[in-house]
């Protein structure tokens, strides 16, 4: 039979086991959330680069379109957008705004990687897309893509538009 000094230590030594495998474990959250954001800012880096790579090509086929690099809150990535003036044939006249934007959306503690992209012309907008993944499950490749289509749908949709 053990005394009540016995049990009392033993006691304690469980409460003070308890006490360092929930310090372990909260050290190893941090480590991994640590984890979470590296993996995320490297991927955000690459796909910014292949979003400011690809956008600065429209003005090249469609002169008037300023550029604009976008960071902060919303992401990561770039814009073209172009202001034009049309005038109809009662002389009334009227603007006509077309933008694409691209970003890379900021990390978040659901530890997804996420691709958005809006395009509009001439006051429409002809598409407004998202696109993510789990951080673990990552196909950078996917997300280069979608860059590479994205850009290229709203240059056909813009020439067809503005012929």
């Amino acid at each position: 039979v053990m005394s009540f000094e016995d049990r009392l230590h033993k006691a304690i030594e469980r409460g003070k086991r308890r006490s360092e495998a929930k310090r372990s474990e909260a050290e190893a959250q941090a480590l991994s959330e640590e984890e979470f954001k590296r993996l995320h800012s490297s991927y955000r880096l690459q796909i910014s680069e292949h979003i400011e790579k690809c956008i600065r090509q429209l003005p090249n086929y469609f002169p008037g379109f300023r550029l604009e690099t976008l960071y902060g809150e919303r992401g990561w990535g770039m814009a073209c957008s172009r202001d034009d003036l049309r005038v109809d044939s009662n002389r009334r006249r009227a603007n006509d705004f077309s933008r694409l934007e691209m970003t890379v959306r900021p990390a978040s503690a659901l530890h997804v990687l996420e691709l958005a992209a809006k395009g509009t012309i001439r006051n429409k907008e002809v598409f407004n897309r998202n696109y993510f993944e789990t951080l673990q499950d990552v196909d950078l490749e996917k997300f280069l893509e979608l860059v590479d289509v994205w850009v290229v749908e709203y240059a056909e949709s813009y020439a067809a538009k503005i012929s």
